[in-house]
């Protein structure tokens, strides 16, 4: 269904504009199952989408709440997982390994933030668009778990997978280190762990050593 069909057959709800300016933000987010990154499932059947791997994060940050090394307000977190990856309906999946790409995903993802995050009512707007910033500043306790669980649920299929795109060609071990950093310094149980899961990543060959 197109945006202007949805919004043609919500707008007939009379004095109810609160709630179809919500539902509208809603439908536009359900594009998010449209929008395929690199990463495969672990049946290996075929790449995830943006909305599988926002509820995977959001079902780890449920889980790993207790690993953080500070206090969070793990609620806070869950927002920033869901909408973190909505600015990808207007700016594509960038692929982390592509180092072409990534050179202008700031720009790209800005100006898609502007337009998805005000389709909310104006104070919707403002509370999401601030946490999106946050989750993208990663400088409060909340920000900087988030991202860790973005980094770390990729970093799992990836080993789980035989490499997943680490087997990229031009991946090697420093870009992967770069990729998980996040990890160790929002958890140092999770970030021992990496460090141990890309040891024998490395022994079996799934990543390129230089």
């Amino acid at each position: 269904m197109s945006n202007s069909s949805a919004a043609a057959l919500l707008g007939g709800f009379t004095g109810r504009e609160r709630l179809v300016a919500q539902l509208m933000f809603i439908v536009e987010a359900e594009k998010l199952k449209t929008v395929l990154r690199r990463t495969r499932l672990l049946d290996r059947s075929r790449v995830e989408n943006d909305a599988e791997h926002t509820w995977e994060l959001a079902l780890m940050a449920s889980i790993l709440a207790e690993h953080s090394r500070e206090p969070i307000d793990l609620a806070k977190v869950l927002k920033m997982l869901l909408i973190h990856d909505v600015v990808e309906i207007d700016a594509g999946d960038t692929f982390a390994f592509d180092k072409s790409a990534v050179l202008d995903q700031a720009e790209r993802e800005l100006l898609a933030a502007e337009r998805i995050f005000s389709l909310l009512p104006d104070d919707q707007t403002l509370e999401y668009r601030q946490l999106w910033d946050e989750f993208e500043a990663k400088e409060t306790s909340e920000a900087r778990f988030a991202n860790a669980m973005d980094r770390l649920q990729p970093t799992l299929h990836n080993f789980l997978t035989d490499g997943g795109t680490w087997r990229t060609p031009g991946v090697t071990i420093e870009d992967v280190n770069r990729r998980v950093a996040p990890i160790a310094k929002a958890s140092g149980s999770l970030g021992d762990f990496i460090d141990e899961l890309l040891d024998i990543a490395i022994r079996e060959g799934f990543i390129a050593v230089t």
